[in-house]
């Protein structure tokens, strides 16, 4: 166990952003399925619902990032924009393909929804370690 603990340590700090990332977005993804879910069942066609959920996500992921992972402080409004166009590019991703497997291919919206937040997660933290909260 003792030569195990320097190794996980090295590790950790090596992939600490993408950990903390993961988490964060782990929290994010979760604020976004549910209220995604909340405003299907009160009806809300899927496509809205989506709109909807994805920018309480997209504030949540913003603000817990800026803080507690890449801890940057400068350019809020230039991070915030291009944080923001990643996220609506994610959105435009995560729409498509809802379309593409619930419109098209009959697949429940929820079970669509869960493949999508792993698409477009993945996507997402690419664009947002290298551009926008990359340090200058």
């Amino acid at each position: 166990m003792k030569k195990l603990k320097p190794i996980i340590k090295k590790q950790y700090s090596r992939y600490r952003e993408f950990i903390l990332y993961g988490i964060i977005g782990g929290i994010s993804a979760g604020v976004d399925f549910c209220v995604f879910t909340l405003l299907c069942k009160i009806d809300i066609p899927y496509l809205i619902a989506n709109v909807a959920s994805v920018h309480c996500g997209i504030i949540c992921s913003f603000t817990l990032n800026r803080h507690f992972n890449f801890k940057v402080k400068d350019k809020i409004k230039r991070r915030f924009t291009y944080f923001y166009l990643t996220a609506i590019a994610g959105l435009a991703i995560s729409s498509s393909i809802l379309y593409i497997l619930i419109t098209l291919n009959g697949f429940k919206d929820i079970y669509a929804k869960l493949i999508a937040l792993v698409v477009v997660g993945i996507f997402q933290f690419c664009m947002n370690k290298f551009i926008t909260f990359k340090k200058h």
